[in-house]
């Protein structure tokens, strides 16, 4: 878990928060990530097939589409906008992409390549970060999507000696 603090002052629609009014909470987790999308039918597929989200719902008038990897209710909510510009590919302000957890070890993560090879989708890289290792690929609206899994003989727990490993090309 992380503690968060302000500790700063800071001014919101509630007022002011000042240096002696410390705020402290307990962050648990991501709960949940939204995409606005083009067409849903093409993004609920990607989701469903190639990351192997479950969809538990849908929203306004079948615009909108939950999905969830079993966790909780819903870790990923689809909205279908229509024509909107794309993120903008390559270095940028904003998300950069979106994680998920696989597997628990390298064949989990050798049985997810293999599925979406076989499924026909590109896998755009290959990534071994010491403490997981990962593929990347892009969904329909450009998003980019990393599937890993974590290394079971690191733990990041314990020691952060891995952060100063270089990210190297991950061969399956």
């Amino acid at each position: 878990m992380i503690r968060a603090v302000i500790a700063s002052p800071c001014t919101a629609e509630y007022g002011t928060i000042n240096d002696d009014e410390l705020v402290t909470w307990t962050m648990t987790e991501l709960a949940h990530v939204v995409f606005y999308v083009r067409r849903l039918s093409p993004s609920l597929s990607f989701y469903t097939e190639i990351v192997g989200l479950t969809q538990v719902g849908n929203l306004f008038g079948g615009r909108a589409a939950m999905l969830t990897g079993g966790r909780t209710h819903h870790e990923l909510l689809l909205i279908e906008v229509g024509d909107a510009p794309a993120p903008v590919p390559g270095r940028r302000i904003g998300l950069y992409h979106v994680g998920w957890k696989v597997g628990e070890n390298l064949d989990d993560l050798r049985r997810v390549y293999e599925h979406v090879k076989a499924k026909g989708y590109p896998v755009e890289g290959m990534s071994d970060h010491t403490v997981s290792q990962s593929l990347y690929l892009f969904d329909p609206d450009g998003n980019e999507v990393e599937l890993f899994v974590d290394d079971p003989d690191i733990d990041w727990r314990k020691s952060d000696a891995w952060m100063d490993n270089p990210v190297r090309p991950l061969k399956l």
